[in-house]
């Protein structure tokens, strides 16, 4: 499980479907997979919603903010994804932070912290808005 999946989990309910799109995939058996007309295999998911089902929106603003106030820190969730992070009880080290930005093909220097750390704050607000997220139009692209 990556990083991004670990913060999908703290922020999304675990019945949101992103949370199911960040799950490990899961191996599957010989009777798993089933036939689609077009003679590909498809998964076998009885009583799954289907694809283009609408996300429930999660207000992530108020989430974060609930979670940095009761926090005890004056921690700065909105521009730091070193904050962010620690709202959210997830290591906020540098290293960690180079695996988020791995993750997230980030192409730049991981040696440029600061640089490194606003790439990433804006496309984790994209990526929790990409996911049923509601997140304010000024913390994402």
């Amino acid at each position: 499980m990556g990083i991004l999946s670990d913060i999908f989990h703290k922020i999304f309910p675990s019945s949101h479907p992103a949370v199911a799109q960040a799950a490990p995939p899961q191996t599957s058996s010989p009777g798993s997979m089933q036939s689609t007309s077009a003679g590909q295999a498809a998964p076998a998911t009885p009583g799954a919603p289907p694809p283009a089902a609408p996300m429930d929106q999660v207000d992530v603003e108020a989430i974060l903010s609930n979670m940095a106030a009761s926090s005890g820190q004056q921690l700065n969730w909105r521009s730091s994804i070193v904050d962010l992070l620690k709202v959210l009880h997830l290591d906020s080290s540098l290293q960690s932070r180079k695996e988020l930005a791995q993750e997230l093909n980030y192409s730049g220097d991981t040696n440029d912290s600061a640089t490194m750390n606003i790439w990433l704050h804006r496309q984790v607000m994209n990526k929790l808005a990409a996911n049923g997220g509601k997140v304010p139009a000024d913390l994402r692209d």
